[in-house]
């Protein structure tokens, strides 16, 4: 039996794809993207943030050109790994919320597992030996605008990759391999149309004209990539996400009326979400957070930056029997957590609060930390006075 046609061959692939767990395959070349001014004009503006890795010479030119990844690379075959919607918020009053795609284990040690194991499959139907390389948000590479090449979707108005027939609830994985397969047509059509509803729902206004975003405003990096405080303006807009965030997707169309359940993916939520007391959260020890991280794309925050998410979203609970956990907060260690905690009890307010916030200040050392503090009394005042 001879070797298969290369379209024989793709249909294949896409085949063995889905029965991997990915729900959307398609296949591009290895050409630089079209889109790079865009990419540099966003980085010259600062738009990424403390992401300083984004802007490093040589992602730049990898993100130029695909094939400084993989120089033998002759086509990128584009993974989708489907994850269920959203859960509903909580009906609990101190409940929090974490993005979808981080409830279950992380996508980075999954997604490239399996696309290895595609590449794998592949070598074993061709004759002649291959070079393949598989990432997953682990290499420089425009992935979404090459998903986009590959025909799986267009880039909405808020950033994300939308397929037609599933939305956009899904992660991303690439294939680099030197097999030259015939390209799928790309997704030329934009529609998003006249709809703005990413746009109006975003509590933080970072969603950007030209189909990116501000990151140093956008809740994702701010409970994620940021490393240190959060700036005050910015607090209230956060909410009770407790990691990431979902909004711009759970208001689009495409994903109201497509997405749904993925009781199949590798991306199944663990059994102790969803969020119902943040309180719990934050005076969990370190063994319960080592378990809550293992394998989780949580670990991602660390240990300073979950603590100091839990209690923004504690804060913004409005709720005194929030207090007690808060007052923990505010005698730890890391001076981080506790100019956050003075925040999120000058935001509940009470007597109790200026009696927590005046015994810290007495007692704290740090100079930013006694500034927070003091900015915190200043606000439980003008609240008591009103």
């Amino acid at each position: 039996m001879g070797k298969p046609s290369p379209h024989i061959l793709k249909e294949t692939i896409r085949a063995q794809a889905k029965q991997l767990g990915f729900g959307l395959c398609g296949f591009t070349t290895c050409d630089p993207p079209a889109h790079r001014a865009t990419y540099e004009a966003w980085l010259t503006a600062g738009r990424h943030g403390a992401m300083a890795y984004l802007a490093t010479e040589r992602a730049r030119r990898t993100r130029a050109d695909p094939r400084r990844l993989m120089p033998a690379c002759q086509t990128i075959i584009v993974l989708g790994c489907l994850y269920a919607p959203p859960l509903p918020p909580t009906d609990d009053p101190l409940g929090g919320r974490v993005a979808a795609y981080a409830l279950g284990d992380d996508y980075h040690d999954l997604l490239p597992a399996m696309a290895r194991r595609l590449a794998e499959s592949i070598t074993a139907q061709v004759d002649a030996p291959l070079e393949w390389r598989a990432v997953s948000d682990t290499a420089p590479l425009l992935e979404r605008e090459i998903g986009q090449r590959a025909g799986l979707g267009w880039i909405g108005k808020n950033g994300m990759l939308i397929s037609p027939q599933r939305g956009s609830y899904f992660v991303l994985a690439e294939l680099l391999i030197s097999l030259d397969l015939p390209p799928d047509p790309p997704f030329e059509s934009n529609r998003c149309g006249s709809c703005r509803r990413c746009l109006d729902a975003c509590p933080t206004a970072c969603l950007l004209p030209d189909r990116t975003l501000d990151a140093t405003r956008c809740i994702s990096y701010l409970t994620i990539e940021n490393r240190g405080d959060i700036p005050e303006a910015l607090r209230h807009g956060i909410g009770r996400w407790a990691f990431g965030c979902d909004i711009c997707q759970e208001v689009c169309p495409w994903n109201v009326r497509f997405a749904g359940p993925a009781p199949s993916s590798p991306l199944a939520a663990r059994r102790h979400f969803p969020l119902r007391d943040l309180r719990a959260e934050l005076l969990a020890d370190e063994a319960a957070l080592a378990a809550r991280f293992r394998r989780s794309p949580l670990r991602r925050a660390k240990r300073a930056g979950w603590m100091r998410n839990l209690i923004i979203a504690l804060g913004n609970t409005g709720r005194p029997e929030a207090l007690q956990a808060l007052e923990r907060a505010l005698a730890d260690a890391d001076p981080l957590l506790r100019r956050h905690a003075a925040w999120a009890l000058g935001q509940i307010g009470g007597t109790s609060a200026g009696r927590m916030v005046g015994e810290a200040l007495e007692a704290e050392t740090d100079a930013e930390t006694r500034a927070a503090l003091r900015h915190a009394l200043d606000h439980l005042a003008r609240a008591a006075a009103r």
